[in-house]
């Protein structure tokens, strides 16, 4: 069957959306909407997503794929974007891919997209099937990080770097937008994204498949995973766990990707599809 690729732009009530559309003709056995990483991440993991959505749609799977406001060729600047925005956004998706498959989307989140999303299904109670690949799990620690990348251009040595660090959270503390390896990020954005986890809301019952990028064959699941999916099952939420041997393709230096991953992915879809 043929696999197509249409390019759509999604009027939200906060402006335009660029969005992908991949399926193939024929009947689908499901649908998938992607939630996208953060800042360069994003950028860095294009080819990867579009690969695997091309995958996807190929085994029956309509996939949507969406840039929140002020990213890539949608509407907005990222400076000016906050978590809601971004949650907005996500919901406005998956209704519109609801009424456009005629079924429930799963979901489909990379890096930090896995806190939107859990955020997004805290919000709107809803269980959903969810293919969560290498996942934040905090989002204090993961925003710690990003504003490292600040000091870290500079060369500075430690201490001097906890000053830059230091600096830039009271700034955000202030109600001022800071800027950071290039993107300009408004105290709102921070803030919703600190305070996310990757926590699920009670009651669920999966069916998660949580995928991790590894450097070499033989490894295990990072123990923050490892210690998630052991009190998921302890919750009766049915999750399944896979690592591959790849480069981490979001944030390598030249674009690279791990078919690996895609393919396991796909083994790990059949659970989600009717």
């Amino acid at each position: 069957m043929t696999v197509a690729r249409e390019v759509l732009r999604l009027d939200t009530p906060a402006g335009g959306r660029f969005a992908v559309l991949t399926r193939r003709s024929g009947r689908a056995c499901g649908a998938l909407l992607y939630v996208a990483p953060f800042a360069e991440e994003m950028n860095k993991s294009r080819r990867m997503a579009a690969l695997a959505a091309r995958r996807f749609a190929a085994e029956g799977w309509v996939v949507l794929q969406v840039d929140h406001f002020g990213c890539g060729d949608s509407d907005g600047e990222f400076g000016d974007a906050s978590w809601q925005h971004w949650l907005d956004d996500l919901s406005f998706a998956w209704h519109w891919l609801a009424e456009r498959s005629g079924r429930p989307p799963c979901l489909w989140s990379l890096r930090a997209g896995a806190l939107l999303a859990a955020d997004w299904l805290i919000a709107t109670g809803k269980h959903l099937p969810w293919l969560i690949w290498q996942p934040v799990v905090t989002g204090k620690q993961y925003l710690t990080q990003f504003l490292r990348l600040a000091a870290a251009g500079q060369m500075l040595d430690e201490q001097d770097a906890r000053g830059v660090l230091t600096r830039l959270r009271a700034e955000l503390a202030a109600g001022r937008a800071v800027e950071v390896a290039g993107y300009r990020l408004s105290p709102e954005l921070c803030a919703g994204l600190e305070a996310a986890s990757l926590r699920l809301a009670p009651g669920s019952s999966g069916p998660l498949a949580v995928l991790e990028v590894v450097a070499a064959a033989g490894a295990g699941l990072s123990p923050a995973i490892a210690r998630l999916q052991q009190a998921w099952r302890n919750d009766r939420v049915a999750v399944d766990s896979a690592v591959v041997a790849g480069s981490p393709f979001w944030m390598t230096q030249e674009i690279e990707t791990v078919p690996a991953l895609i393919e396991r992915s796909v083994r790990m879809l059949e659970r989600f599809g009717a």
